[in-house]
């Protein structure tokens, strides 16, 4: 088990060692190697006896971040042009800061500011990437990279499934979560409810925090075989290492057993067939539906009420009966009255992790709700604003652009439709991996918009 905080450790030496050099994009050698195993390393860390070191290696994640960003800002030879998107996530950064400070709401300063970074650290992410130079980071290197995470983390979940056992048991995962975010265990398995399913399933996590952090690192590997595989001409051509990470990312999904990442992995495999005109694909997934669906009306016509396994999940999601689906949409009624109750919000820590680590929260799971309950529907509607802006600039850039930031821009798009769904039922931008790629990108793509207007005209990169 010690090699997973010694990944960790060793991803971020040998990352800070680059950026000190002035290679600051090699800090996603970090995020890829550091932060997929975050959870997993700190709770090694805590069980073999590092429990006062564990706060340092758990500022690292940040302070690498404000490292890249200063010393990009100071590399800059010009004053930036701002895009719309630039606008949009600054206020919503200085908005929530301004909620942080003012005694608003019943948490405490402390508390609020741990929520302020909860919910806006993203905006940091962001503009690292916004101030980074596009045409010095090997996009390929990276993505290769998370290839090989991808076959690694298929790799432990295959062995979680032939064992039947979650590798968090073996890790010291609950006494890491109680002790540091006062998490009781809970669930069938001594860790938390998320590990199970109706049904009896056990859900798997891999090397990740948990099973919804798992489904949603797949969607990033799928966004990146989608990118990294296909040429300019819209050809699809993966070798060996594409082929056992999207056969990684399969295991992965199915295992994880989370339903709104298992639609939106089928969802980016259609969106992309779609995009790059492969009919073969969206003739594929339309029989495949309509099997699937005749498969359930069988299952419900024959065994009636007898219908169990994963059926039984599927058929009690779709009529929402099952407790999860129940307790979703009762805590997202929740949220929407507290928004209409309360327009500019109850206050930053009333809502989400934060929230729920101090015992009062209001929203549930739902990324959107969550910022709404806290800072208001301002925020929300900025927050949202800025989201499907990114979709809408992918895509109307996806046809202009080339080599690398053809890469970057279909990453990009995939992946924020990807995660729409799921943002819907969790806290994705608690997930320092998957929020830090999500936004790092984000921001990337936008630098590369800006220098193409610079130009007045789009210029193909090689």
């Amino acid at each position: 088990m010690i090699i997973f905080p010694l990944i960790f450790l060793f991803s971020f030496v040998i990352s800070m060692k680059e950026i000190i050099r002035g290679n600051t994009h090699s800090f996603l050698l970090f995020i890829i190697f550091g932060l997929s195993m975050y959870s997993t390393a700190m709770s090694v860390a805590f069980m073999i006896g590092l429990r006062d070191i564990v706060p340092v290696f758990q500022f690292f994640k940040e302070g690498i971040i404000f490292t890249v960003l200063i010393i990009n800002l100071f590399s800059l030879r010009k004053k930036p042009r701002f895009h719309l998107i630039d606008y949009l996530i600054l206020f919503f950064l200085i908005y929530t800061t301004v909620y942080a400070f003012l005694p608003i709401g019943e948490q405490s300063l402390v508390n609020r500011l741990i929520a302020l970074k909860s919910t806006s650290f993203f905006v940091i992410v962001y503009f690292a990437g916004r101030f980074s130079d596009p045409t010095k980071i090997y996009i390929t290197k990276y993505f290769n990279y998370i290839m090989l995470l991808t076959i690694a983390a298929g790799a432990v979940i295959c062995l979680e499934v032939l064992f039947n056992q979650h590798l968090q048991t073996i890790t010291g995962y609950a006494e890491y979560s109680y002790y540091f975010f006062n998490f009781e265990p809970s669930g069938s398995y001594g860790l938390s409810w998320t590990f199970e399913s109706e049904g009896g399933f056990k859900r798997f996590a891999s090397f990740f925090a948990n099973p919804l952090e798992n489904a949603g690192a797949t969607l990033i590997a799928l966004a990146v075989i989608g990118a990294l595989y296909t040429k300019d001409d819209n050809k699809f051509k993966p070798d060996l290492t594409g082929i056992l990470a999207l056969a990684a990312s399969f295991a992965c999904i199915t295992f994880a057993i989370s339903r709104a990442p298992f639609v939106s992995y089928f969802l980016v495999i259609y969106i992309y067939a779609l995009l790059t005109k492969k009919k073969y694909i969206t003739h594929t997934i339309h029989l495949g539906f309509a099997a699937v669906a005749l498969y359930f009306i069988w299952i419900i016509s024959s065994f009636e009420d007898k219908a169990s396994g994963i059926a039984e999940v599927v058929i009690n999601t779709l009529n929402f009966s099952n407790p999860s689906s129940i307790g979703h949409v009762v805590e997202w009624i929740q949220g929407i009255d507290s928004m209409v109750s309360n327009p500019f919000g109850l206050g930053l820590g009333t809502s989400g992790r934060v929230g729920g680590s101090l015992g009062d929260t209001t929203g549930g799971e739902n990324q959107y709700i969550i910022i709404g309950v806290q800072a208001g529907v301002l925020v929300l509607l900025c927050y949202m604003t800025a989201y499907i802006s990114l979709i809408r600039t992918s895509l109307r850039w996806l046809p202009m652009l080339r080599g690398r930031e053809r890469k970057v821009c279909m990453f990009l798009l995939l992946f924020k439709i990807a995660l729409f769904i799921p943002l819907l039922t969790s806290e994705v931008e608690s997930s320092s991996y998957i929020s830090y790629m999500n936004w790092f990108f984000s921001g990337l793509f936008i630098s590369i918009v800006m220098q193409y207007k610079k130009n007045q005209e789009v210029s193909y990169a090689h």
